[in-house]
């Protein structure tokens, strides 16, 4: 296919993806439609090379995409070439560079966009989606950890959810009573007997591999850009409100399953207003003219 453009490439791999029931096609299609496609069009997708990768990139700074946006573009173009080296599209992928993000400021959402999206989620047709963002938010779980729960691995009375293959190792995941009284009641009166899986589903595995259709439906409803809302905005929204909460980092860490307390210790830095208003209680405390 050394004669395939740009434009005819897409729309084969969003094709193939979509068949393969593949992660964030919805965001990829609009990412594909707005900006990738309309700049390489008719460009044979074996002379993208690292050029005019940096060029795009380039290009997009000059019509003011914030570098953190433009990397996600690149993460789409990024993927598109790999798999068409892997079906034979391209011989070898180029090199891509993505911009730094150091300082990027990770999106939480408030207590009222919480209610918010909660409201959305349980007036949704999707019978799962209110269930997970609700665990969601209720142990800061990735999304396929949250997916692939096991029932008789949910302890409501202890408030555990038992974690097998995690990203950093089986864990026990805490949850907050809340979240333990909402399951309970799930559990009762929404499962199925013989049910193995909370989020079953008829694949392979058993359970749902995917949930972004509901979710980016969920969110837009519920009036949130999602641009910035995503499914990794939940994990980051518990973490960090628990941090604001004056919970110390280590017990954090052992709720979000870091690696290690530096991973954690960013979530210390995210609200300025929080930062401001416990600095005036050491004011109040020190009494000083």
């Amino acid at each position: 296919m050394e004669n395939l453009s740009f434009a005819d490439a897409a729309a084969l791999y969003m094709k193939n993806i979509t068949q393969e029931n593949g992660p964030n096609i919805p965001i990829k299609k609009q990412q594909l439609q707005q900006e990738l496609i309309p700049y390489f069009s008719d460009t044979p997708l074996s002379r993208i090379r690292r050029f005019e990768i940096e060029t795009f990139k380039d290009h997009m700074l000059g019509k003011g995409f914030a570098k953190a946006t433009i990397n996600r573009y690149i993460a789409v173009l990024s993927n598109l070439l790999r798999r068409g080296e892997e079906w034979g599209w391209i011989d070898k992928m180029p090199v891509i560079i993505k911009y730094r993000e150091d300082n990027i400021k990770t999106r939480y959402l408030s207590a009222d966009e919480i209610q918010s999206l909660l409201a959305a989620a349980e007036a949704d047709k999707c019978p799962v989606i209110a269930p997970f963002i609700h665990i969601a938010l209720g142990t800061a779980m990735r999304r396929m950890e949250i997916l692939s729960i096991r029932i008789d691995n949910i302890n409501c009375e202890n408030r555990e959810i038992f974690i097998p293959k995690a990203k950093t190792g089986a864990r026990m995941q805490p949850m907050t009573a809340t979240l333990a009284r909402y399951l309970e009641d799930y559990l009762r009166t929404k499962i199925q007997p013989e049910q193995i899986f909370l989020f079953p589903a008829e694949s392979s595995t058993g359970h749902r591999m995917e949930i972004e259709k509901p979710f980016y439906r969920v969110v837009t409803a519920a009036g949130l850009d999602r641009y910035e809302v995503t499914r990794h905005t939940l994990r980051h929204t518990a973490i960090t409100h628990l941090v604001q909460a004056g919970v110390d980092l280590p017990t954090v860490q052992r709720f979000s399953g870091h690696r290690s307390l530096a991973m954690v210790f960013r979530y210390s830095h995210q609200s300025r207003e929080h930062l401001n208003k416990s600095l005036d209680q050491l004011d109040a405390k020190l009494n000083l003219p």
